[in-house]
């Protein structure tokens, strides 16, 4: 990777629809060669995927919780099985194996306080397997994204 696929890759972390003609702009390579760079870096598994960020608030989905999970037993097929539970759940829109005090970190959306809680019912009340879990409740986003910040290259490699 040199220079000007980081350039590409950072310009297309705040807007993945950007054309070549735009990124060229960008980036200061021709369209084409934009265009290249973007399928190959895509094709390399650079780009893990393009999404959508949707507007919660005029989805219904208001209310956004961060909660920490803790299981009894941390066997793998124990493991395993709440990961795909989280997996399966709309409402959580990630889910991270951690280390530390609790076992999983979820971030999940709810349109209110009931629909959480039936949530907490469907998936920890009725799962054995749950030792505890801590409720956080977002009061403001103060910043939400996926963009990873890339280093400044100053030459290409040699090809």
């Amino acid at each position: 990777m040199d220079r000007f696929d980081a350039a590409i890759l950072d310009a297309i972390q705040s807007n993945n629809r950007l054309t070549a003609e735009a990124l060229s702009k960008i980036v200061f390579l021709s369209p084409d060669s934009c265009r290249k760079r973007l399928t190959r870096l895509r094709a390399e598994g650079y780009v893990a995927a393009d999404v959508a960020v949707l507007n919660h608030s005029k989805l219904g989905r208001g209310l956004t919780v961060i909660v920490e999970v803790a299981l009894s037993s941390e066997r793998p097929a124990d493991l395993d099985r709440f990961r795909e539970r989280m997996k399966a759940a709309p409402e959580v829109m990630q889910c991270y194996y951690i280390t530390g005090n609790s076992d999983f970190l979820l971030i999940l959306s709810a349109s209110d306080m009931a629909d959480y809680e039936a949530f907490t019912r469907r998936h920890f009340f009725a799962e054995e397997n749950i030792a505890k879990f801590r409720t956080s409740v977002v009061m403001d986003r103060v910043k939400t994204g996926f963009s990873i910040p890339l280093p400044v290259m100053d030459k290409r490699p040699e090809e």
